[in-house]
């Protein structure tokens, strides 16, 4: 197991926690983006995975999740999420000067990683979308009540394997309340805005479950048709559910997330 290393960033609503897991003699710098609730430790073996392709990898705990500071779960625009990765991209590319950057976003992180694409493109070597919550979301239907309910995620849909779901409910960084209304306003409002944004001109792959119940891949296609560039790739497993690098396949999805960094890299 590579043990990671914590840094602070000053980000725009307080200070956020960033995991690093170093690589012996980097080539590139993976930038990692959670998913909504949860926080940078669940990527512990995206990471090592990654550090083993040669990435200096970092992974935020966005506002309001983990160990950064905020409200629990609660944000009023995704763009100062966004603005803060930009913060530590600065940073980190600063250390490693000429390293090339690849963006991997997870469900709501995959939001943030195609918003991210869309402002700063000229950063990146590529992208990888992991689940994007991206065109429609069902969730944001729980705007149309006066008072949000709690609608619990069911740990069964993150993964076939079980041991990810119990150990998802007993994790005490993951939030396990309800939706706040701000932050479901800022990531409809977020998603509107990449609707209207330009296309990806980076390499970008996309990755996604056939079985995914928590981020449909039909409502997400409808948002990835609007920004598909010239280079962009796809991956739908069969059975998959919401988080394939938790997924039983998890080796074989880590495996095409992989050819496709090397191939950007090297072309």
């Amino acid at each position: 197991m590579i043990e990671p290393t914590d840094r602070e960033i000053t980000g725009r609503h307080g200070n956020l926690v960033v995991r690093e897991w170093a690589a012996t003699n980097p080539g590139w710098i993976a930038l990692i983006a959670h998913g909504y609730g949860e926080h940078s430790g669940r990527y512990q073996w995206v990471a090592e995975q990654l550090v083993a392709a040669r990435a200096q990898v970092y992974a935020p705990d966005h506002v309001g999740h983990g160990r950064s500071d905020g409200e629990r779960v609660r944000f009023s625009d995704a763009e100062t999420i966004v603005a803060d990765l930009e913060t530590l991209r600065q940073q980190v590319a600063a250390e490693h000067p000429g390293l090339p950057v690849v963006l991997i976003g997870h469900s709501m992180g995959g939001m943030l990683a195609a918003r991210y694409a869309q402002e700063h493109q000229e950063h990146l070597a590529a992208v990888v979308l992991s689940a994007p919550v991206l065109g429609t979301w069902h969730v944001l239907d729980l705007l149309e009540h006066d008072e949000i309910p709690d609608t619990p995620i069911d740990p069964s849909t993150l993964s076939r394997d079980p041991e990810v779901g119990a150990a998802y409910v007993a994790d005490p960084l993951v939030w396990h309340g309800p939706f706040k209304r701000p932050t479901l306003q800022a990531i409809d409002n977020c998603l509107l805005a990449i609707n209207e944004g330009p296309t990806l001109d980076k390499p970008t792959l996309w990755v996604h479950g056939e079985d995914d119940e928590l981020v449909p891949e039909a409502d997400t296609r409808t948002g990835i048709d609007r920004i598909r560039g010239h280079e962009f790739h796809e991956h739908i497993y069969p059975g998959g559910r919401h988080e394939l690098f938790n997924e039983t396949n998890k080796e074989e999805v880590m495996g095409d997330v992989l050819t496709f960094i090397a191939r950007e890299l090297n072309s």
